[in-house]
């Protein structure tokens, strides 16, 4: 794939106390054949995220026609798993409602944090979204017992299939705790029953200890699949993988086309990659440096 890049599209400077710094996470969502909305986690000052949004003009992404003026999600009541920070998940249509998954953090007093995965449903075309229980969808199981969180979901032949990064053990580098997970997959009928163990889908390679926030695109020959990964080096960055079925997948991570710039917002990082068709372009929506600090930006697939 050849991306051509076309810049930042925006970084939280302080506006307001929710929305203080950061993008993560961006998430873009078809509003309507005019509007590509971007969900989001922005993160307040002590770095806990809400989920929010901007519209985007689908003819010209850098140009933002609105910003949600409060979250559209917040955190959760205190003790509940999504006390302390929201990220994206995913956000499809299902019938006359709009799904949002969530991955939702909680501080223990003796790991760094624990990450498991909530859902909240739209009424009202997006603006709002109510959680469908305050407890977790995919909940701790012997294969993450520190995080299992959705990133992907697709809705076909009634049957809702997801997949999610597992965090099963934490990697020291430099004496600092990092997370260390991998993808699998798992299938739902009504897209909150999940049972406590999946298919492994991809894992990492050679130096890698996390790969994860996945997101699986249908294509013509099957599906593809975006994801992040970052290595002992530290070196955090997109790839991609193909599959016939969705469940076996082969890794080409050389074809993503995706790297950081030598300047700019993106200089160190360009990660997260979430795709979106509109007319015939495709559109890369993707975080900068220090996942997202730096804000977000976009690419645009050559033809």
């Amino acid at each position: 794939m050849r991306w051509e890049k076309k810049g930042l599209i925006y970084c939280p400077k302080g506006e307001n106390e929710w929305m203080n710094n950061s993008v993560l996470t961006p998430q873009p969502f078809l509003l309507n054949p005019r509007v590509i909305r971007i969900y989001a986690s922005f993160r307040d000052a002590k770095g806990i995220g809400r989920i929010g949004y901007m519209d985007l003009d689908s003819h010209n992404p850098k140009k933002i026609l609105k910003i949600s003026p409060k979250p559209v999600l917040d955190i959760g009541k205190n003790g509940c798993f999504d006390d302390n920070g929201l990220i994206l998940g995913d956000v499809l249509r299902v019938g006359d409602k709009i799904y949002m998954y969530y991955v939702a953090f909680q501080i223990p007093q003796k790991v760094k944090f624990l990450a498991f995965s909530g859902l909240a449903v739209s009424e009202d075309n997006g603006e709002s979204f109510v959680r469908v229980q305050s407890n977790p969808v995919l909940d701790r199981s012997s294969e993450g017992i520190f995080g299992r969180c959705i990133h992907s979901v697709r809705y076909e032949g009634g049957i809702f299939r997801v997949w999610y990064s597992v965090i099963h053990q934490w990697t020291l580098i430099n004496d600092i705790p990092y997370p260390t997970y991998f993808i699998k997959y798992i299938e739902s009928r009504d897209g909150i029953t999940f049972g406590s163990e999946g298919k492994t889908c991809v894992q990492t390679q050679g130096s890698e200890y996390r790969i994860g926030r996945p997101k699986v695109y249908k294509t013509q020959g099957g599906y593809e699949m975006y994801y992040t990964s970052d290595n002992l080096d530290k070196e955090y960055k997109a790839g991609v993988a193909f599959s016939e079925n969705g469940i076996t997948w082969e890794r080409r991570d050389k074809e993503c086309g995706l790297e950081p710039s030598t300047s700019g917002f993106d200089s160190d990082m360009a990660c997260y990659p979430a795709l979106l068709e509109v007319g015939e372009k495709t559109y890369c929506f993707y975080g900068g440096n220090g996942m997202g600090q730096s804000g977000f930006g976009y690419a645009e697939l050559a033809q």
